[in-house]
């Protein structure tokens, strides 16, 4: 199996997973696109940060959502705009 892993910072495995929240806010879905661009621990970790530092929030047991009342969306830098059509 290729590995199509690509090595990003923090800041920016939280950017995609902000964006990709937009798309998909049920978290198994979220988890399962994005899966194809970066591990489950880093998901999880950057999602554990997001979640406590409250730009994102959970709503029930599935869904998650970014917490736009309490902080905007970060720009999306060009090289990650690829990645996000990805998923």
């Amino acid at each position: 199996m290729v590995n199509h892993m690509v090595e990003l910072s923090l800041n920016e495995k939280m950017i995609i997973i902000q964006f990709a929240i937009e798309k998909y806010e049920n978290e198994e879905e979220l988890f399962q696109k994005l899966t194809s661009i970066l591990s489950e621990k880093d998901i999880q970790q950057s999602l554990d940060t997001l979640i406590g530092t409250q730009r994102v929030r959970r709503i029930g047991p599935e869904v998650i959502q970014n917490n736009t009342s309490h902080t905007e969306l970060p720009d999306l830098p060009e090289n990650l705009k690829p990645l996000l059509e990805k998923i």
